[in-house]
């Protein structure tokens, strides 16, 4: 029989809510202790015990009041999302770097400050914002099947509408009982739609219309890794809660393109199909990635990146950033009522790039000074 077959990186939509009597709320601390603080005897029970287990690797507890307010908040995190999640078998702890560094090193933990999700014998470091929902959200994601059958015109359509996402599909030939034939059908369109060809894994980059054949077959699980890891940077890439650190850790050479957004307002979203034209004509670029922000997704930063960038996040930006030093260049949109176009952007941006001036219609905002990178 002829499936489809998708491995998926994937986001999805989650809400925290109390009871119906209460509404549509936030769940409060019911002041039960959940989290493990983990040390040498306990740390192989723990890792036993449950079928995932999140561990803070967190620095010693300091004597400075701002620090330990803010190392109590963190764990409030911590015992908030093993409120939550206490009826999924998932354990949640903490391993103080300096007293237990054995026990960090045999988990490899590196990175004060992170959290480690293991499964599997597996180790998954989250580099998200530290948000009881958003971890939330990025454990149960851990929780799901990656891989998902294609069967109708509706999965289909799902499997389109993920365009943020990298995603791998693949048409293989499997063993199915005879009753379950008539499907063949479905599959074979589906494949055809997607122009899907046997024993073939086709990579979709976010925002792209076309895919990527995986080179050579039958595949391996280390090939496939790798083709993922060389291509995982895209031409464009947003900015999401559950891995905003892992996206602005890695700049081009010191550099991000930077564009704000607003998806839902009109000018926004214009805005946003200029980008996503820019990159499909510059998908086969190495040297370009732009990251989109969406302000409306992070309340808490956008009147902070509004002082620190000296733009007006009601409206559409670009910009670039030296992640080194924190100097920016912004697009200077002079016409307030016009957008500018897929081939004036890309002038600016190579211009920029360059260390040219741009000499657009809509001109350019250098900003000298040095200015402190948002806390992202």
């Amino acid at each position: 029989m002829l499936s489809v077959w998708i491995v998926l990186v994937s986001c999805m939509d989650f809400l925290l809510f109390t009871s119906a009597e209460e509404g549509l709320e936030f769940p409060s601390f019911d002041g039960r202790d959940r989290v493990l603080n983990v040390n040498e005897r306990n740390y192989k029970k723990a890792l036993k015990k449950y079928d995932m287990m999140c561990l803070l690797y967190h620095e010693p507890l300091s004597s400075d009041k701002e620090l330990q307010q803010q190392f109590h908040m963190r764990k409030m995190v911590l015992e908030l999302a093993a409120q939550v999640l206490e009826d999924k078998d998932i354990g949640f702890g903490m391993v103080d770097s300096h007293k237990y560094a054995k026990v960090a090193k045999k988990l490899g933990l590196e990175e004060e400050g992170s959290i480690y999700v293991f499964k599997d014998e597996r180790v998954i470091e989250f580099d998200g914002e530290l948000s009881a929902d958003t971890l939330v959200e990025f454990v149960l994601d851990l929780l799901e099947d990656p891989v998902e059958l294609i069967s109708n015109p509706m999965e289909q359509r799902a499997f389109e509408r993920m365009d943020e996402d990298i995603r791998l599909i693949g048409y293989f030939k499997c063993e199915e009982s005879e009753r379950e034939w008539p499907f063949c059908f479905s599959f074979k369109y589906v494949a055809k739609q997607l122009t899907l060809k046997m024993n073939e894994i086709d990579f979709y980059e976010p925002f792209m219309d076309e895919p990527v054949t995986i080179p050579g077959k039958p595949y391996s699980v280390e090939e496939i890794v790798d083709f993922v890891n060389q291509h995982r940077r895209p031409t464009l890439r947003k900015l999401r809660a559950e891995d905003m650190f892992e996206t602005w850790e890695d700049d081009m050479d010191g550099i991000h393109i930077v564009a704000f957004a607003e998806e839902e307002d009109p000018d926004g979203y214009e805005f946003l199909q200029i980008l996503k034209d820019i990159a499909r004509d510059n998908t086969k670029n190495p040297d370009l990635s732009i990251m989109w922000i969406d302000p409306d997704e992070f309340p808490l930063l956008t009147t902070y990146w509004e002082k620190t960038f000296k733009v007006d996040l009601s409206r559409p930006q670009i910009g670039v950033v030296n992640v080194t030093d924190a100097d920016s260049v912004w697009l200077n949109m002079l016409n307030a009522e016009a957008l500018p176009s897929a081939e004036e952007l890309e002038d600016w941006i190579e211009d920029v790039l360059s260390g040219k001036l741009p000499s657009t219609p809509y001109g350019s905002s250098f900003q000298p000074e040095l200015v402190q990178m948002p806390p992202i």
